[in-house]
């Protein structure tokens, strides 16, 4: 019996992963033909209606920030949802799923090295060695396998909006980490997405969503949903419970997938090309991320030590 509901964690926090890697091909597709803000928008409605509901079964009460949190929930909106969205959908017009999938798969990296400099958090040997191989994985991946390149080319539009994106949700999991200690991650995470979708009302509005929207695709409306339910809550919802089941170092294990489900799922259904510098880059990436958490502390979890994944 144990064995099986120990199958069945795993099997939930390889979906979680799968789905999430999903997320770089559905909003490819998206950002083709809506604008960013008009996507982030609709996604997170779906999404906010959904941890709504969810978050009001689970955790069987709903409480209010207080006056003290009001600020932090607010950073944690414009941070995780609003810049890391705008930038997100904004990448996806420019460079491929796959690429993009891997320059994000440094999120966790990047969090473990800010960590370290702002919380005094312990950086070994291996989390260095682990930070440098991704870090150098992604250069590969933007580079397109010529890295001395970088010192005398500009880096593209679409590059800089992946790297915005990682930007933003390294603050995001920084100032979650500080101000909302106090929050179970599923009421941080409805309270950082129902923010972010008030806050990106008006640019959607501004955008002309209200006109737009009447004319989406069907390809159009199941990659929202797809982002709303499966990218963005079903994913959170079955990360947290591996958390839950087997504690946040081993279920942060998992995420090494999101990179590979990203790169095959967008060769697979927009048959993006798997390159020798993207698949070098790729290698490395998940490397490094295996080496910074490897070493990670068994303990229990609380809200602060659970690793936010992305939205």
């Amino acid at each position: 019996m144990q064995n099986t509901s120990l199958m069945t964690t795993y099997i939930k926090l390889f979906f979680s992963a799968f789905f999430w890697g999903g997320t770089f091909v559905a909003a490819r597709v998206l950002a083709q033909h809506i604008g960013p803000f008009s996507a982030a928008f609709i996604r997170f409605s779906i999404a906010s209606v959904l941890l709504v509901l969810i978050t009001a079964r689970v955790e069987k009460r709903f409480p209010l920030p207080t006056r003290k949190n009001i600020g932090p929930v607010l950073i944690l909106g414009l941070t995780g949802i609003f810049l890391y969205n705008f930038c997100f959908f904004s990448g996806l017009k420019y460079i491929e799923a796959s690429r993009a999938s891997v320059i994000v798969a440094n999120n966790p990296i990047l969090i473990a090295f800010f960590s370290a400099l702002i919380f005094n958090e312990k950086l070994n040997l291996s989390k260095l060695a682990g930070i440098l191989l991704s870090v150098t994985g992604a250069m590969i991946v933007i580079t397109r396998g010529e890295l001395f390149s970088v010192f005398h080319e500009s880096i593209g539009k679409g590059e800089l909006y992946i790297f915005g994106t990682v930007a933003s949700w390294v603050a995001y999991s920084l100032f979650g980490k500080a101000f909302l200690k106090n929050f179970t991650p599923l009421q941080t995470v409805t309270y950082s997405v129902l923010t972010g979708t008030a806050l990106l009302f008006f640019p959607a509005v501004n955008e002309g969503v209200l006109t737009t929207v009447l004319h989406y695709r069907p390809l159009d409306w199941f990659s929202l949903f797809y982002l709303g339910a499966f990218g963005t809550v079903i994913a959170f919802i079955f990360y947290y419970q591996g958390i839950q089941a087997i504690g946040p170092t081993r279920a942060g294990l998992f995420i090494n997938f999101v990179p590979i489900s990203g790169v095959l799922l967008s060769a697979i259904l927009l048959s993006e090309p798997l390159t020798a510098s993207l698949l070098a880059g790729l290698a490395l990436v998940i490397t490094g991320m295996f080496l910074t958490n490897r070493n990670a502390p068994k303990k229990s979890a609380t809200p602060a030590d659970i690793k936010q994944p992305r939205l």
